[in-house]
């Protein structure tokens, strides 16, 4: 006669090494699974990158050549596109700034004359940097555009003052270089031998806001 399995069996059979093994192999599977999915999304925003025309990427939204894309984004594979390109709008509205002054079509001869003092290469670099930035923005937001996304337009917000420099635009900014501020106690904190995680603090090495780089 076949006996039946007492519930104590049943519970020592769930509660076994092999039955946690398999439980932990799943859930290892199911997080696998969305990180292989995330990685999907990045190389296919990698090879659209490829594919894209330079024309395509410089262009506005309004004459920019963009086939949409039918496979749509997820929600939040689309607010992290979006949080990007603004941040290199921002990037790239600072640059603009420097490299009205300073690029090598810069217009302020004394300010270029200065920086080719720490480097001969500054008006390139900083002329390099600016192209560099409005592509990254321009490519984050045709990629929004190629797959039915709302890209990212901050003008509206373009409302701060503009440098009073020789050289400088008379247009509205995202930053603002006559109130600029750069944390560079990093250089400080980290060539010191005490713990900023202990409440140790550094000095900055930056300009203060009462003595603005560009009047």
């Amino acid at each position: 006669m076949k006996e039946k399995n007492s519930p104590s069996a049943v519970v020592s059979e769930t509660n076994s090494p092999e039955a946690s093994q398999s439980t932990t192999e799943e859930a290892v599977q199911h997080h696998w699974q969305g990180v292989v999915k995330r990685r999907s999304f990045l190389k296919g925003l990698g090879i659209a990158g490829a594919t894209l025309s330079a024309g395509a990427l410089l262009g506005t939204e309004g004459n920019a050549q963009v086939t949409r894309s039918p496979g749509k984004l997820s929600k939040g594979d689309a607010a992290l596109l979006r949080f990007a390109a603004a941040a290199e709008l921002i990037e790239a509205d600072l640059w603009q700034q420097y490299n009205e002054l300073g690029g090598v079509q810069g217009g302020n001869p004394a300010y270029m004359a200065a920086l080719s003092n720490l480097d001969g290469d500054m008006p390139q670099y900083i002329a390099d940097n600016t192209d560099d930035e409005l592509s990254h923005a321009a490519f984050l937001n045709a990629y929004l555009i190629s797959k039915g996304e709302e890209p990212v337009d901050l003008d509206a917000f373009r409302n701060l003052p503009s440098s009073q420099a020789t050289g400088a635009k008379n247009i509205g900014r995202l930053t603002n270089l006559l109130k600029l501020n750069v944390d560079l106690s990093w250089y400080t904190r980290y060539r010191s031998a005490k713990n900023p995680d202990f409440g140790a603090s550094s000095r900055d090495l930056s300009p203060s806001r009462t003595n603005p780089p560009f009047h």
